[in-house]
């Protein structure tokens, strides 16, 4: 990373650094993520979106799993695409913005009707309070908890309201026989590994945090920046989730269940219970209709976020965005180059370009029918070749509409049953709802230097000496002990260099 800061300053300030002296006119480059197979250049979807921006676009797609790493790769060399999709909290990617090789776009965003300006999910998208990007938008508050309806219905229980309600609704799954076979063999939560060593990942335990009155990850108290795991209320959920696994009501793996593998037990009729993102209901009817074509329609349902024993209700939102559009100047060099490509950006956000970048070809691929939009002739090889290069490919190019955001510019899907269609209906009307009462994190705007150096060592700290806890390996005064750790090994700095950034913003 030595030359990344002379060829960006280079590149800002005119030189060729290599991308040579191209306008930004017909041809435009781009860095995006891919989720499959790479869409053709020849292909009608290319050609489509062609057609729709008036440029010829020469798109590098990077597989998902790779596009990290690819990032550093190209934000380290001397030539930059003219338009690269990416995580704005990247630390190469703040310093090379910073540095001038991105086009500061905060002041210039709300000059173009259909680009997404929620100013919200602009603070949370921002990198250290400026906009270098265009924000994929993403729903904002996706938790909920998922349930199987039949062993509720069984039961007699009702959907949970309270976390008191859903304690007795895991107690019931676990000791009434809810799958009628006679023996005691099922629980109420299942509980897997989180895979991300950051402690506020939106986890479940994240959730039921949140549900208790604790910081969403951080949180200004008293003019003093508090992190999740140092609040009283935290305390609280941390007693809640171990009583949970200490009476035996969570799934015997939960310390080292694969999140890949978190759908099995409540498909398989082991666990009835997932905390997650709303979608996953969705994701469950598909695999019951798999098993059971017949009475799949009666084991899903949904909720949203509960109220604690209080009656208070806080709900967890997610960022509301994933990656943004970044404008590089390398040989977007003048502000009448930079109005071209952001009205081109603005086009693709449009109804007509969100249609395009999230169902595809109208008439080809999709219908619409009742508002919603319907695959067609699904077993032509050019539709599916279609419908691949939508969902893997060009959808990343989307802002203004995307997989799970419900009543943007592009269509949502309809469901094949009325069931289908009830539970996504409901997914929306709760998530409405919780947005009312989302604790928003406070340092996502920003970057702080102490947790870009020393985060993967800071990280891991609470996260372990928690699940530690709930297993009973280590004592109360132990975790606070690791807390105590974690401010001494660099979070006491962390933390101040948020408030500082939070104060000054």
């Amino acid at each position: 990373m030595l030359t990344l800061t002379t060829a960006l300053l280079a590149t800002a300030c005119g030189s060729d650094g290599g991308g040579g002296g191209q306008a930004a006119s017909n041809e435009l480059t781009l860095m995006v993520k891919l989720f499959g197979a790479a869409p053709s250049p020849s292909g009608e979807m290319h050609k489509a979106v062609e057609k729709l921006t008036g440029k010829k676009l020469n798109i590098t797609w990077v597989p998902d799993a790779d596009y990290n790493e690819k990032t550093n790769v190209t934000l380290a060399s001397d030539k930059l695409p003219d338009l690269m999709v990416v995580n704005p909290k990247n630390a190469s990617f703040a310093k090379a913005a910073e540095a001038g090789a991105f086009w500061d776009l905060t002041d210039k965003i709300k000059n173009y009707p259909n680009l997404p300006k929620d100013p919200r999910i602009l603070a949370n998208s921002s990198t250290n309070g400026k906009n270098y990007g265009i924000y994929r938008v993403r729903p904002l508050l996706r938790s909920a908890i998922v349930l199987r309806k039949d062993w509720l219905e069984k039961l007699g229980l009702k959907e949970p309201e309270t976390t008191e309600d859903l304690y007795e609704i895991a107690k019931a799954f676990t000791e009434k026989d809810p799958d009628g076979n006679g023996k005691k063999d099922t629980y109420g939560l299942i509980l897997p590994k989180w895979p991300s060593p950051q402690f506020n990942a939106s986890s479940p335990y994240n959730a039921i945090d949140v549900w208790f009155g604790a910081p969403n990850g951080f949180q200004m108290r008293d003019g003093k920046l508090v992190p999740e795991f140092d609040a009283p209320e935290f305390w609280e959920a941390q007693k809640y989730i171990k009583k949970f696994i200490d009476e035996g009501l969570v799934n015997p793996d939960w310390a080292t269940l694969d999140t890949a593998k978190w759908n099995d037990p409540f498909v398989q009729g082991k666990g009835g219970i997932i905390i997650d993102v709303n979608v996953r209901a969705q994701q469950l009817f598909d695999l019951f209709k798999q098993q059971d074509p017949k009475g799949y329609m009666h084991k899903v349902t949904i909720a949203g976020n509960l109220k604690r024993p209080d009656g208070q209700k806080f709900s967890l939102p997610f960022t509301g965005y994933n990656d943004v559009i970044a404008v590089s100047k390398q040989n977007i060099r003048t502000e009448q180059q930079l109005d071209d490509v952001l009205k081109m950006m603005d086009k693709l956000a449009s109804k007509e370009g969100a249609v395009l970048l999230t169902n595809g070809i109208e008439g080809k691929n999709f219908k619409v029918e009742d508002g919603k939009a319907v695959k067609i002739n699904d077993q032509d090889p050019a539709v599916q070749t279609i419908n691949n290069d939508v969902e893997k490919g060009f959808i990343q190019l989307g802002t203004t509409a995307s997989v799970g955001v419900s009543g943007g510019t592009g269509y949502d899907w309809k469901r094949q049953t009325p069931q289908e269609q009830a539970i996504e209906d409901k997914k929306n009307q709760l998530a409405e709802l919780d947005l009312q009462t989302a604790v928003h994190d406070p340092t996502l705007p920003y970057i702080s230097k102490t947790a870009v150096e020393k985060g993967a060592t800071l990280n891991p700290i609470p996260t372990d000496a928690r699940i530690k806890h709930l297993a009973g390996e280590i004592t109360e005064e132990q975790f606070k002990a690791e807390i105590k750790r974690w401010y001494d090994s660099g979070g006491t700095q962390m933390l101040a260099e948020f408030q500082e950034l939070i104060n000054k913003g």
